[in-house]
């Protein structure tokens, strides 16, 4: 056994208080072996004016939309996707989703994050970006069926089904995956009833995009006379395992519907503004039990991949959504950032506790916007950013040091990102 021992910071404990103290990583189980006073670790990393803490955990993206970020912007939701958005993935290789995904880890590793949930095509490029960044993630194929034929939507679940089965346990076990139908208006009832009994045969959860703006839910409602949860609920989704992406326009029924099945509810702010989704009821899930989640959704409608950002979001449309300055308290949105979105994707991370996998990170207070201390938790919350972050661990292997990302070559990382992000761009204009 290899030992790394994270020395001289303060260290964030799974009930949000703070205390000086180390932290001993089992390198090769990749695991915590001890927390506060530890014994001395055959490597070392130094934490001192630093705080450590879980590493980040982004319940909901699209890596590989990095490739998009600033391509188009200030649209509603429907017309971006299907004006923009839509037409350029048609053009997207997977090398370009791979160069994509690449930059989405590089930016995520940046920030802090050691893992995260993404729904995309040309999975197994995703996969080769996550492994070689050396994160942890959950993984699937976002199946869209709108304007297929019976045979062509059968083919596109069908595939999602192949890369839960396939690629499952990738990356020496970093990688899980899900089956991710795309949304409740973008596949059909009739789909979901053959393929859903399918899914849970593979033993994998479902992840869907759901209630995310009015217009996901209306037609449902008129359609079927039931709300778009009820709906999901009566084809199969929605157990225990199963979460959901957005969750914005929630009645009283469906948020107490998510709390008694379990399902995860993953809160994406700052695309859900900057779309003019509206604002998820989050303080009423969390009163409820349900258990909620942080994501950033992709770099095109975010515009980045700091879940920093997407926690001091949280906390600030929370407060306007209850009307209620205490609702979604600091302590809070950091642990939706953490212990709360590794519950929604089944890690067993998110908490600096013994026997929990080693996903770290250590963020620098020696700044001007990080002093006085006060509150850390408050400044996690309000105050820090992911330049913040000084080291990156996973799993127990360092994946930034100082700032230096050790997995990827980021100079090379951003290079072809750039020059693949023009070519598709073209290749968009010329159809």
């Amino acid at each position: 056994m290899t030992t790394l021992e994270i020395t001289g910071g303060q260290v964030l404990k799974p009930d949000m208080t703070v205390e000086h103290g180390d932290v001993l990583v089992d390198r090769e189980a990749g695991e915590i072996l001890a927390v506060g006073d530890v014994p001395a670790g055959d490597e070392t990393l130094d934490a001192t004016d630093g705080l450590v803490m879980p590493g980040l955990v982004n319940a909901h993206t699209h890596l590989a939309m990095a490739l998009l970020r600033g391509y188009a912007d200030d649209k509603p939701l429907d017309s971006w996707l299907r004006e923009d958005v839509w037409p350029i993935e048609g053009v997207l290789e997977p090398d370009d989703v791979r160069a994509g995904a690449a930059l989405g880890a590089l930016e995520s590793i940046e920030a802090g994050t050691t893992a995260l949930c993404d729904m995309y095509f040309d999975v197994p490029a995703v996969v080769d970006a996550v492994e070689q960044a050396g994160l942890r993630a959950r993984v699937g194929h976002g199946v869209v069926t709108v304007g297929k034929d019976g045979d062509e939507a059968s083919a596109d679940f069908e595939e999602g089904l192949a890369v839960a089965r396939e690629q499952d346990g990738a990356a020496d076990g970093r990688v899980s995956t899900a089956f991710m139908p795309h949304s409740l208006t973008t596949v059909d009832g009739a789909e979901l009833d053959e393929f859903v009994p399918k899914a849970r045969d593979a033993d994998v959860p479902i992840h869907i995009h759901a209630n995310e703006t009015r217009d996901e839910v209306t037609p449902i409602v008129d359609e079927h006379g039931e709300r778009p949860l009820e709906y999901a609920a009566f084809h199969g989704l929605l157990n225990e395992t199963d979460f959901i992406a957005h969750g914005t326009h929630l009645d009283a029924t469906e948020i107490d519907l998510l709390a008694e099945a379990g399902a995860g509810v993953v809160h994406c702010p700052a695309s859900n503004m900057k779309l003019a989704s509206g604002i998820a009821p989050v303080q009423e899930l969390l009163d409820a039990g349900a258990t909620v989640g942080l994501g950033t959704d992709g770099a095109a409608s975010n515009n980045d991949l700091d879940v920093f950002d997407e926690l001091r979001d949280a906390a600030m449309v929370g407060k306007l959504a209850a009307d209620d300055a205490s609702a979604v308290d600091a302590a809070a949105a950091v642990g939706m950032a953490t212990a709360g979105s590794a519950d929604v994707l089944g890690f067993d991370s998110g908490r600096l506790a013994e026997g929990k996998k080693a996903d770290i990170a250590v963020l620098d207070l020696d700044s001007a916007h990080l002093t006085p201390q006060h509150d850390l938790v408050s400044h996690l919350a309000y105050a820090a950013s992911g330049a913040d972050v000084r080291h990156t661990i996973c799993d127990g292997d360092v994946l930034m040091r100082d700032r230096e990302v050790l997995t990827l070559d980021a100079e090379q990382v951003r290079e072809e990102a750039e020059e693949r992000a023009a070519a598709a761009v073209e290749r968009a204009n010329e159809r």
